[in-house]
């Protein structure tokens, strides 16, 4: 038998043990591989991958289940291909990573890993019944496919639900090459107008009348079509130009040219003569390409596509809300392209710190993200876009505390949103308290493009343009209803550059908009480029406005005393809220102070406004309601002298050396850290940029 020196034998040893414990690192701390081609009872490696993201979720939760997961924390790699979702996929606190041992879902580098919540459509053939060919448009025929979604296995049909002011839901949809397509509506684009609004006798009106039938005149010769078509419904904006809503066709009139919406128990419509809508939902409207209609009756899908069916897949939507995160902590979901689904792609409620990073998302019936209470959740570097609703919406923290949530959106480009619900379905919403907003590119969206109410939320560095073209009465950065108050205060709105802004029609809109004596906003260091009206104070206190370039926009700014008139209501409920806050006990009366002696200072009095060291260039400077004048500090504006740019605006905004205003304090704006940046986080760059206010 060989003997070898204490220290060989020493050195084997150890040898032996670093061998054994490298291997045990390697199991241990790795990551889980998943494929299109994959099997569930496989190892999850990257030779034998698992098929669902369920397997590795379970896996890495039983690992979770028998002790602490490795430092580093869990990897769960998604091959490149189309994982079909054919329900939601759901992570729980059980599913939670560590801030030192976190679990990240990813896509594999170079690859696009999709997760799709709808079903491909297959089987079309073109349709040759006589009586469905009849219902149709003359130029149709010929040329709509028909598909059997029951025969496919597609049996949840469900169409327009929870139809309310500002928002419905639209249900099972359909896309072609990875767009919407058109739900078979009159007119293809724009509306009918209502030629008279009816009262109960019959007899038209000028004005406004509410009846529960909402009865109405439209000269529009296609009404005759829509007689006994079942299932139509009329997407209006009835009253206001800010206020839509869906409602369902009662009955047409084709001879006395009146339409009638159908009746609800106990409830009264109100219209006004000259609004305007459109039908949806109507077969014999399918008279363009990319429109399309299902009867749900004999579950048949009837399509014109605008190319050819080989061209592309056909993709109906089927799973709701596809990934739903509860009470769920350091989890990241990295580099997924997320699609096609009904409700929104990611619900994240409760839980901490979960990440939606570099993802692209889009087709989605309501919203991209939504989150829902918890602490420090982010979404970051994403594409946004064809949503039916919002973007991300963003809620947490706690009034009465004014404990902040840390929520944030950051570096992501949304663009394309509220396809389905035009207004008030906010490309970023910021509820809550200490949420944040910053160096986003937004554009194309038909309303708000950041909204924002509670205490403290930061909108910095964010570029918008192309916004709140289907409304007046909003704002790009807008105070989201409902009842805006005095207490909502503390907010940061710095370093944005808003641009190309203008209204329904031209006819005017608000680059940011306090509505309703919201109060307390810093609006400093922005840049307002060729928007109708810039800053638009309603009523409210407190409001500084400083250092900001108003450039070529119809109005630098409008401040009212509307508390004072026709806005008086908001003391009532504004009063209540601050007894319920408890407004003079900390934290709320050490951090706003100013609120202590509110309520014995002419609350209702837009006091404590102030409007210094502003550049006003190539536009009006603003108007001031005479019952705010006296209210208003102005101090230091440079207002219709040319301040010397050292190139053109919008391609340069810097100033030169001699600017006049040097010698006012004005602060150079840092215009080259606004809007998006390049980072490994970026789904894509460079971003994609258009100037043109639509499609």
């Amino acid at each position: 038998m060989e003997h070898r020196p204490l220290w060989q034998e020493v050195l084997r040893i150890l040898t032996s043990i670093a061998v054994v414990l490298l291997g045990v690192g390697s199991t241990q701390a790795g990551t889980y591989h998943v494929a299109p081609n994959g099997n569930d009872a496989n190892s999850g490696t990257k030779d034998k991958p698992f098929a669902s993201l369920e397997r590795a979720r379970d896996e890495i939760r039983r690992r979770r289940a028998s002790g602490p997961l490795p430092a580093g924390g869990m990897t769960v790699e998604l091959s490149g291909g189309v994982y079909k979702l054919s329900r939601p996929f759901e992570l729980t606190a059980a599913d939670s990573g560590t801030e030192n041992a976190p679990i990240v879902y990813r896509a594999r580098r170079g690859e696009t890993a999709r997760l799709v919540g709808g079903r491909v459509v297959t089987r079309w053939k073109q349709v040759t019944d006589p009586a469905i060919l009849k219902r149709m448009d003359p130029a149709a025929r010929g040329k709509v496919w028909q598909a059997d979604l029951k025969a496919l296995g597609i049996t949840d049909l469900t169409g327009i639900g929870n139809a309310g002011v500002y928002q419905s839901d639209p249900g099972l949809e359909l896309f072609f090459q990875d767009r919407p397509m058109t739900l078979a509506r009159y007119p293809n684009s724009g509306y009918i107008h209502i030629a008279s609004a009816l009262d109960a006798g019959g007899a038209r009106k000028t004005g406004r009348v509410s009846i529960p039938d909402g009865k109405f005149i439209c000269d529009d010769p296609r009404l005759a079509r829509w007689a006994g078509e079942k299932g139509i419904w009329l997407h209006g904006f009835w009253v206001w130009d800010w206020a839509d809503q869906r409602i369902p066709l009662g009955s047409v009139d084709a001879t006395a040219h009146t339409i009638s919406l159908a009746p609800r128990p106990g409830h009264t419509y109100t219209i006004r003569t000259g609004q305007w809508f459109y039908a949806e939902n109507v077969l014999p409207e399918l008279d363009s390409p990319r429109e399309w209609y299902l009867d749900r009756d004999t579950s048949i899908l009837y399509f014109w596509p605008p190319a050819s069916l080989s061209s592309g897949k056909a993709v109906v939507s089927v799973v709701r809300d596809l990934l739903r995160l509860n009470d769920v902590s350091n989890v990241t979901l990295r580099g997924l392209l997320i699609e096609a689904g009904r409700g929104s792609a990611v619900v994240v409620k409760g839980g901490g710190n979960v990440r939606v990073v570099a993802c692209t998302i889009r087709n989605m019936g309501n919203w991209a993200v939504r989150v829902h209470g918890g602490t420090k959740h982010g979404v970051v570097g994403c594409d946004i876009y064809q949503t039916g609703q919002g973007g991300i919406h963003l809620e947490g923290g706690d009034r009465k505390t004014l404990t902040p949530a840390g929520h944030y959106a950051d570096n992501n480009h949304i663009h394309h949103t509220a396809r389905w619900d035009p207004v008030y379905q906010q490309a970023i919403a910021l509820f809550g308290v200490g949420n944040r907003a910053t160096h986003n590119l937004i554009d194309h969206v038909p309303h708000v493009a950041i909204g924002f109410s509670g205490n403290e939320q930061r909108i910095e560095y964010n570029e918008i343009h192309a916004a709140v073209f289907q409304s007046n009465d909003a704002g790009a950065i807008y105070t989201s209803p409902p009842d805006e108050t005095w207490s909502m205060r503390g907010h940061k709105i710095r370093f944005n550059y808003l641009h190309d802004i203008h209204g329904f029609k031209g006819k005017g809109c608000i680059g940011v908009y306090l509505d309703d004596c919201f109060s307390s906003a810093e609006i400093s260091g922005n840049i307002f480029y060729d928007v109708a009206t810039a800053i638009l104070i309603g009523g409210g206190r407190d409001n500084i406005m400083t250092n900001n370039m108003f450039i070529n926009c119809g109005r630098a700014f409008s401040i009212d005393a509307r508390g004072l008139g026709w806005a008086k209501g908001v003391g009532v409920f504004a009063t209540k809220e601050l007894m319920d806050l408890n407004y003079k006990q900390p934290p709320w009366s050490v951090r706003y102070p100013e609120l202590l002696n509110i309520l014995e200072d002419e609350p209702l009095a837009p006091k404590g406004n102030v409007m210094a060291r502003n550049i006003c260039w190539g536009g009006h400077w603003g108007s001031t309601q005479d019952k705010a004048r006296p209210h208003v500090k102005f101090e230091d504006n440079l207002i219709g002298v040319d301040p010397l740019f050292a190139g053109k605006p919008p391609a340069d905004f810097r100033l030169k050396p001699d600017s006049p205003v040097r010698k006012l304090d004005f602060r150079p704006i840092p215009f080259e850290k606004i809007g998006l940046y390049k980072s490994n986080d970026r789904a894509s760059w460079p971003a994609k940029r258009t100037r043109k206010q639509r499609d």
